[in-house]
C-alpha cells in the first residue's frame, strides 16, 4: 500500500478507540478456534470483557490440534469448549477468532471464512504468501472480514504517529528505527526453532505491519540472522527495508534481558521525530517538531495519550465488532495485508512462496 492510499484509508478509522459505546445493540455470536497462540487466552480475555459487544459460543481446538487440551483455567475458565464442526455449525455464528499454533493459522481461517464467518487472524499470516493470498481471496469472494492480529495498530500512542504522519507534521519521511525483543525462555526457543525465520516472523511482524503502513512495500528487503546457541534458532536480527528515500531498520534480539522496556520505534522526517519507547502500554510519544503544528510549539514534548481505555487487544475486537455491524470498515486493506506478508518473510530470510 503507497503512502497515499494510508493518507486515504486511515483518515478515520485509524484512530478507533478501544472501547464499547453502551446501548441496545445485539450481540455479536463469536468463538474461538485454537488455544496455542501466544496471544490466545489475552485474545479471548479481551471477547470476554467486551461482553456488551459479543457472545462468546465456546471454544474449540483446530483439526490439526484435536488431541492438545484447552485450558480450564484463567480466561477458559467457565468457557464451553466444543470440537471445531460444533463451533462452525452453531446457529447464527457470526465470528471466530483463530488463535491456533503459528503453521495451522490459515488452515483454520479458510475453513472459518468457507463456513461464511468473519474472523480475527493472529499474526502473522501464516508461513507462506501464497497460502494468505488466497484466503484473502476467499475471503473477498465470501463477503466476509480478515481482521488481522497486530496489536499495535490500535495503540495509543501508534494511532498518534498515524496521525502524525499523515497530516505531514514529521515532513518527508527519511528513516525508521524500530525494535522488539525479549529474553527467551527454552519454551519459547523451542517454539521459534520451528520457524527458519525465527523472531522477526514471530514477533518483530508487529513492527513491520506499521513501518508498511505509514511507508508503503518496501522496493528491497534485507534480511540479516545470528544463530548464536547450539539449538539453531534465529535469535538475533536485523531487516534492512529501502525505499525510494527513506530506509528503515528492523530488529528483533531473544538473548535480551531488558526486551520489553527497551522496544521502541522512531520515526524521523526532516521536520520532526517521534519516538515510542517503551511500545506499551502506549502512553505517551516524545515529539519533536521543527515547527509548530496543532497544539505543539517547535521543540520537543513529551505527550501523554488521552485516548487510552481498556487492555492490550481490546481494541482490535472493538474495531471488529463495529466492522461486523456496519458500522466502520477497516483501515488495513487486503493489500496492505498481503505486502506486510511478503515483507515479514523477506525480513525473516524466509521463503515467499
Amino acid at each position: 500500500m503507497q503512502r497515499r492510499q494510508f493518507i486515504r484509508t486511515s483518515a478515520g478509522a485509524a484512530l478507533a478507540v478501544p472501547f464499547i459505546t453502551k446501548g441496545a445493540k445485539p450481540k455479536i455470536k463469536i468463538g474461538q478456534i485454537g488455544s496455542g497462540h501466544s496471544h490466545a487466552s489475552g485474545k479471548l480475555a479481551a471477547i470476554r470483557k467486551l461482553s456488551d459487544d459479543f457472545e462468546l459460543i465456546g471454544v474449540a481446538q483446530p483439526r490439526e490440534e484435536a488431541k492438545s487440551p484447552i485450558p480450564g483455567s484463567g480466561a477458559y475458565r467457565g468457557v464451553k469448549q466444543m470440537s471445531e464442526e460444533q463451533l462452525l455449525a452453531t446457529p447464527g455464528l457470526q465470528a471466530v477468532a483463530i488463535e491456533t499454533e503459528v503453521p495451522h493459522l490459515v488452515a483454520a481461517a479458510r475453513r472459518a471464512v468457507d463456513a461464511g464467518l468473519h474472523i480475527h487472524h493472529d499474526k502473522p499470516g501464516g508461513t507462506t504468501l501464497g497460502g494468505f493470498r488466497e484466503l484473502l481471496r476467499l475471503a473477498e469472494r465470501k463477503g466476509v472480514t480478515v481482521q488481522m492480529g497486530y496489536m499495535l495498530r490500535y495503540n495509543p500512542a501508534f494511532q498518534f504517529m498515524y496521525r502524525a504522519v499523515r497530516e505531514g507534521w514529521l515532513g518527508e519521511i527519511m528513516e525508521v528505527d524500530a525494535m522488539m525483543g525479549k529474553m527467551g525462555s527454552a519454551s519459547l526457543r523451542r517454539e521459534l526453532g520451528r520457524y527458519d525465520g525465527g523472531g522477526m516472523f514471530e514477533l518483530a511482524c508487529h513492527l513491520i505491519d506499521s513501518v508498511v503502513y505509514m511507508l508503503g512495500k518496501p522496493a528491497e528487503v534485507h534480511a540479516f540472522t545470528r544463530r548464536t546457541q547450539d539449538d539453531g534458532v534465529a535469535d538475533n536480527q536485523l531487516a534492512v527495508l529501502e525505499y525510494a528515500k527513506a530506509t528503515a531498520t528492523v530488529r528483533c534480539n531473544h538473548r535480551d534481558s531488558f526486551g520489553f522496556p527497551r522496544r521502541r520505534f522512531q520515526i524521523a522526517g526532516d521536520r520532526g521525530v517521534i519516538e515510542i519507547r517503551p511500545l506499551e502500554p502506549g502512553d505517551h510519544v516524545m515529539l519533536s517538531l521543527s515547527t509548530a503544528r496543532g497544539d505543539f510549539k517547535r521543540g520537543t514534548h513529551k505527550v501523554g495519550m488521552t485516548n487510552r481505555g481498556g487492555g492490550r487487544y481490546d481494541g482490535e475486537f472493538a474495531d471488529l465488532a463495529r466492522v461486523i455491524r456496519g458500522e466502520a470498515k477497516l483501515a488495513w486493506s487486503y493489500e496492505h495485508d498481503l505486502a506486510v506478508q511478503e515483507t515479514v518473510l523477506r525480513a525473516a530470510g524466509m521463503p515467499v512462496t
